[in-house]
């Protein structure tokens, strides 16, 4: 029997990230080596957030940079609590096909750009495996690209995608 290694499943609250959810947890509830990172990205960051306006004098510098920093980590924590539904169903439905709790663990991320922050995790969380849902996406996309799981497609070099429909 082969390993499964450390799986990224990146969820948000559409029904395919369900579906993936609940066919990687059947999938893998009796392969004792697996862990999964429940991975959910936050929306972006207000722009009024990112940077704060700046001065001449270095103490006030440095105090504007500290209070951007508290607005940020505030920001984050609200915006945490307001999307912990999505990871906590994802828990509930891996719990629900037998996967062992024990060998998940959860966290978020923030940035404009998902595939990105996917794969920054995927990378920094030393994954084997990026596990999403496939989004319907508009004919625009369609033609052009540009859809998360695509980006993932073509940046994600060394791991294994799993795309679930």
């Amino acid at each position: 029997m082969s390993t499964a290694g450390r799986i990224l499943l990146a969820v948000d609250e559409s029904e395919n990230s369900h579906r993936v959810v609940q066919y990687v947890g059947s999938l893998l509830s009796r392969t004792p080596d697996a862990a999964i990172t429940l991975f959910h990205v936050l929306k972006p960051m207000p722009r009024r957030l990112l940077e704060h306006g700046g001065s001449e004098n270095p103490a006030i510098e440095a105090q504007l940079s500290v209070q951007l920093r508290n607005e940020q980590d505030a920001w984050i924590r609200k915006e945490r609590e307001s999307e912990c539904h999505v990871l906590k169903q994802a828990c509930e439905t891996l719990a629900q096909s037998g996967f062992d709790m024990s060998r998940v663990a959860v966290k978020y991320g923030h940035d404009d750009d998902i595939a990105r922050n996917i794969l920054e995790e995927a990378r920094s969380g030393h994954h084997d495996t990026i596990a999403v849902g496939r989004q319907g996406i508009s004919r625009i996309k369609q033609i052009f690209g540009g859809g998360t799981t695509d980006h993932l497609l073509h940046a994600a070099k060394g791991f294994a995608i799993w795309v679930v429909v």
